[in-house]
C-alpha cells in the first residue's frame, strides 16, 4: 500500500525525529490492521489539517466513514472524547476508535470551499458553534477550564524563535502587540465563564453534513469562554484584509457581526481575533511554511490595537 502525505502533515513528521519517520513507515501496515479490525474498504485520501493521515472509507455493509490515523505528537489534544460526548451534537459523530485512529462520520465538503462570502460563513461557524457549545464539559473526563491567553503569550514567543530571521524581524512589532492582547486577556481570565469550546473552529474544519447542516471536525475540546472560539472564526480572510483600503474598518465590522451573533462582548471577540491571527501565522512559519503563514502575520499587521 502507497501513502502520500499531505506537506503540512509530512513537515510535522520531520519535527518528531525518529518518532515521525517510524510513524510514517510503518503507516502502511496500520492502516490494513485497522481495515481488518473494523471490516473497511479504503476510499481517496482526503485533506485533513496537519497532524493525521486521512481516508476515506467503506464498512462492510457499504456505509461510508472516515478513517484518520494520528501523527503521534504528544501537543496534540484528544480530540476522541469530545467527539464521544458530542454524538453528533455539533460534531461529526464518532463509530470507533483506537488510541491512534478515529473512525468517524463521512460529511461533504468543507466550508471553506463552499465559495460562501466571509459573513455567511461567519453565520454557519456561529450556528454550529452555539450547537457545540451545549455539549456539557463535565461529559469530558478531565477537561478542566485553562487560560488559553496565557498559553498564547508564552506560544507567541516560543515560535517567533523558531522562524527565519528575516520574517522575526518583520513580524517583530506585531508578535509584541499580540503579546500585550493576549496578556490582558489572561488578566481579567474567568474560569466560570468556559464552555467546551472546539478551539480551531475555522471554515476548513466546518464539514457539510449530509441532508443538510454542518458539523466540525478535530476539536481540540478546551474549556475556555466562547469568544475565544469567535476570534478563531474571525482570523482567515487574509487576502481580503490585505486588498481593503481599510482593513481595520473591514474586520470591525466582522468582529461586530460575530459578537451580535453569538451574544459575545466585541472587545473580546476582537482581542482573540487579533491574538489567534498572530499566533496561527508564527505558527505555521514555524512549521516551515511561511507562504501560508505570513498573510495571516501581515494582515495582523493592519489591526493593531
Amino acid at each position: 500500500m502507497s501513502v502520500r502525505l499531505q506537506p503540512l502533515v509530512r513537515a510535522r513528521v520531520a519535527r518528531l525525529g525518529a518518532r515521525g519517520a517510524d510513524w510514517a513507515e510503518r503507516l502502511p501496515g496500520r492502516l490494513e490492521d485497522l481495515c481488518e479490525q473494523w471490516g473497511l474498504e479504503l476510499g481517496r485520501p482526503l485533506a485533513g489539517g496537519s497532524a493525521s493521515y486521512v481516508v476515506a472509507a467503506r464498512t462492510r455493509d457499504g456505509a461510508p466513514r472516515v478513517l484518520k490515523v494520528l501523527v503521534p505528537d504528544p501537543d496534540l489534544a484528544d480530540e476522541a472524547p469530545v467527539l464521544a460526548a458530542a454524538d453528533g451534537t455539533g460534531y461529526a459523530r464518532l463509530y470507533e476508535v483506537e488510541p491512534d485512529a478515529l473512525l468517524m462520520e463521512a460529511l461533504g465538503q468543507p466550508l471553506e470551499r463552499s465559495g460562501a462570502s466571509p459573513e455567511d460563513a461567519f453565520g454557519a461557524l456561529v450556528t454550529t458553534l452555539r450547537r457545540a457549545w451545549q455539549v456539557p464539559a463535565g461529559l469530558v473526563v478531565g477537561r478542566r477550564p485553562v487560560d488559553k491567553a496565557a498559553l498564547l503569550a508564552a506560544d507567541l514567543e516560543r515560535h517567533v524563535a523558531l522562524v527565519a530571521p528575516a520574517v522575526a524581524d518583520e513580524v517583530r512589532r506585531t508578535v509584541d502587540a499580540a503579546g500585550e492582547v493576549a496578556r490582558a486577556l489572561s488578566a481579567a481570565y474567568d474560569p466560570a465563564a468556559g464552555v467546551l469550546a472546539h478551539g480551531d473552529a475555522h471554515p476548513g474544519n466546518l464539514l457539510r453534513r449530509p441532508g443538510g447542516g454542518w458539523a466540525f471536525v478535530d476539536p481540540d475540546g478546551l474549556v475556555v469562554e466562547p469568544a475565544y472560539d469567535l476570534g478563531v472564526v474571525l482570523r482567515d480572510h487574509s487576502r481580503r484584509l490585505l486588498e481593503h483600503p481599510s482593513a481595520a474598518d473591514l474586520h470591525r465590522g466582522w468582529v461586530a457581526l460575530v459578537a451580535d451573533q453569538a451574544g459575545a462582548d466585541p472587545a473580546r471577540v476582537a482581542a482573540w481575533a487579533f491574538v489567534e491571527r498572530v499566533s496561527t501565522g508564527l505558527f505555521v512559519c514555524a512549521l516551515g511554511s511561511p507562504a501560508v503563514g505570513l498573510p495571516f502575520l501581515r494582515s495582523a499587521a493592519l489591526l493593531v490595537p
